[in-house]
């Protein structure tokens, strides 16, 4: 029988999220200061480290993988990398999460690589805000990256929205247009508090996927449906019978720990045990004392896994919690 990683609260893990760099050619205000300080370069895992980790986590039963960052494909080499790894036998799902910028002409190759699904970020239609929210980005661009995913052949792309009250809430009757337009999924996502910033008060721009979901159901009838993708997001589809799937996740309104089965990998090689916790352990020394070696990685892995929480506990209006930002956590 197969090995199972799994908690001391009987929860399997089978879904990991690697961070393949923390760096990111957008500095979106709800992920990292304006002016990061990012890791070293010899601080970040190589691409054979990256592989090695994955190839032990599906030789632990992990089925699905998902590679993130900062921007993963702002790092060298990342369609091979991506080959890589959707090559590892017992591997069912090899997706990523992107902000879309790289996509107009990596979409093709990605695809070509064996990447099973995109998700991408997209948190407002308006130029202009969208250059606010991300500092640096290019809204047509992202729409063009998203079109090209289309074209290469993408068939499951879901769009990621953070929801600002006061910043970006008056799009979301457009989002949903929008995916249902182009066939996309959506993901609203509540704020998470990682990390210290200026730019706003995270417990005066919250909005709860209530809140959001209050908002649809204006102009849509929706009903739950079970359809499950590995992660935490709960979906409802469209009464009137449209493909398009709406996702909510919920770290504060609808906690979902007690059926988390997810872990992460920062690309600095720390093995989170869980997102708003800081319960790690240091994988890089591992595979830097045994290159090469598949068996020290796993059995690090494995007891690791009584270092899993039974919950986070993220509080609005509080000092920040984890002082590390999205970027460097994973997605």
């Amino acid at each position: 029988m197969a090995e199972q990683l799994v908690d001391k609260f009987n929860r399997v893990v089978d879904y990991v999220r690697i961070s393949v760099t923390d760096r990111c050619d957008f500095r979106c205000v709800y992920c990292m200061a304006e002016d990061m300080v990012f890791a070293p370069r010899s601080e970040i895992l190589s691409l054979e480290e990256i592989t090695l980790i994955a190839q032990a986590f599906v030789e632990l039963g992990v089925s699905n993988i998902r590679l993130t960052g900062g921007e993963p494909l702002v790092r060298k080499g990342i369609t091979q990398l991506v080959e890589n790894i959707a090559a590892l036998p017992g591997l069912k799902q090899l997706n990523m999460t992107s902000n879309g910028s790289q996509l107009p002409h990596l979409a093709t190759p990605l695809k070509q690589a064996g990447l099973s699904r995109l998700n991408i970020s997209l948190d407002s239609l308006k130029p202009d805000r969208f250059k606010q929210l991300t500092r640096t980005g290019d809204l047509q661009t992202v729409l063009d990256g998203i079109m090209q995913a289309k074209s290469a052949g993408f068939t499951d792309i879901k769009i990621n929205c953070v929801v600002l009250k006061g910043r970006n809430d008056d799009e979301i009757l457009d989002l949903i247009a929008f995916i249902r337009q182009h066939q996309l999924g959506i993901s609203f996502i509540e704020e998470m508090p990682l990390g210290h910033i200026d730019e706003h008060d995270r417990a005066l721009t919250f909005m709860s996927s209530a809140d959001i979901r209050d908002i649809i159901t204006q102009q849509y009838e929706l009903e739950s449906c079970d359809e499950h993708t590995g992660g935490p997001s709960r979906y409802w589809q469209f009464a009137d019978g449209h493909t398009s799937r709406i996702g909510f996740i919920s770290p504060h309104s609808h906690n979902f720990c007690g059926s988390c089965n997810r872990v992460r990998v920062t690309a600095q090689g720390r093995l989170l045990l869980c997102l708003g916790n800081e319960h790690s352990i240091d994988l890089k020394s591992v595979v830097r004392k045994y290159p090469g070696e598949l068996e020290p990685v796993k059995q690090a892995i494995r007891e690791a896994m009584d270092l899993k929480p039974e919950r986070h506990h993220f509080e609005l209006g509080e000092e920040v919690q984890i002082l590390r930002f999205m970027n460097s956590t994973g997605g």
